[in-house]
């Protein structure tokens, strides 16, 4: 995964590296090289504004520091690596800690565009914590067979679902979940909605109606890591129009860019919570930093 981004990354660092002179790296050689980045980057899927800012935090850390001591690589390296990390430097967000952590029941709400895999996300969390007393809420009563789809996760995970016919208010359905797990001593609700674009005035409002009625204790944006550029608007429409607190980028696996992560954490300001490697129950993952620079760039800290 991410091979594009990491080829960008090393095509650039290549670039510095073998055209250094003396001491230092001269002025032109890394403007040049910086602009040609900001384009590579955003071939990547990385927003604009964000390639433009790792190349200005390049510029800055390397203009004239580029030595033969360590090897211009190296330098490179290092000044790649902060400015990534300058950009993923945003307020932590545990999951698991608001989930084990809380009075019960916790409340997760999941909101984000179509065929997003909100669903598969909400039963593999379901699965996650499954040595709690899990709820899910079947809040997208718009979409044909979208119960029936929750239904089946639940089944295969032994947990309890609360559903109403299609069509019903989801924040009616969302409201009696959580009712019944307090009513029961459950620990968590999983609240699955249906997709929406952000340009959907009423669908949009539904979802403030949801979260002023059931006053989640987190709410999760989903959707592709494969969306791209797409991904960050949508992301920071959500943001805007209902809060979030984090994200879960589904698809990673299948992305070949891997440019979306740097450009939805800079959209919304808020972390990438997990992100879905596979179809399992399993293929979900804490995003780390760490992990995604050793992606990206080949090394650790």
């Amino acid at each position: 995964m991410f091979e594009g981004l990491r080829g960008k990354v090393k095509s650039f660092r290549e670039t510095v590296s073998t055209t250094s002179a003396a001491r230092r790296l001269k002025e032109r050689t890394l403007d040049d090289a910086l602009d040609r980045l900001v384009l590579d980057l955003v071939e990547s899927d990385v927003a604009y504004d964000v390639a433009e800012e790792i190349a200005d935090e390049l510029g800055r850390k390397l203009e004239g520091e580029v030595g033969l001591v360590e090897g211009p690589g190296a330098a490179v390296d290092g000044a790649m690596q902060q400015a990534l990390r300058d950009v993923l430097d945003v307020d932590g967000l545990d999951v698991d800690r608001t989930v084990r952590g809380g009075e019960g029941p916790v409340h997760v709400l999941f909101v984000g565009p179509n065929g997003a895999g909100k669903t598969t996300t909400v039963a593999k969390l379901a699965r996650r914590y499954d040595d709690l007393d899990v709820v899910l809420a079947a809040g997208d009563t718009f979409r044909a067979g979208a119960s029936e789809q929750l239904g089946e996760h639940a089944e295969a995970l032994g947990v309890k679902m609360v559903q109403h016919e299609r069509g019903a208010d989801p924040a009616a359905v969302i409201y009696d979940a959580m009712e019944h797990a307090r009513a029961s001593g459950r620990d968590l609700v999983l609240s699955d909605t249906a997709g929406r674009l952000h340009t959907r005035v009423g669908l949009m409002d539904q979802l403030e109606k949801i979260k002023r009625v059931t006053e989640p204790d987190l709410v999760i944006f989903v959707d592709e890591a494969v969306a791209g550029n797409d991904a960050a608007e949508r992301s920071r429409e959500f943001r805007e129009e209902v809060g979030i607190d984090g994200s879960v980028l589904t698809k990673v696996d299948a992305d070949s860019k891997g440019g979306a992560v740097l450009s939805v954490v800079h959209a919304t300001g808020r972390p990438i919570a997990f992100v879905g490697t596979g179809q399992g129950y399993e293929d979900l993952k804490p995003f780390e930093v760490e992990w995604y620079l050793e992606e990206v760039l080949g090394a650790g800290p």
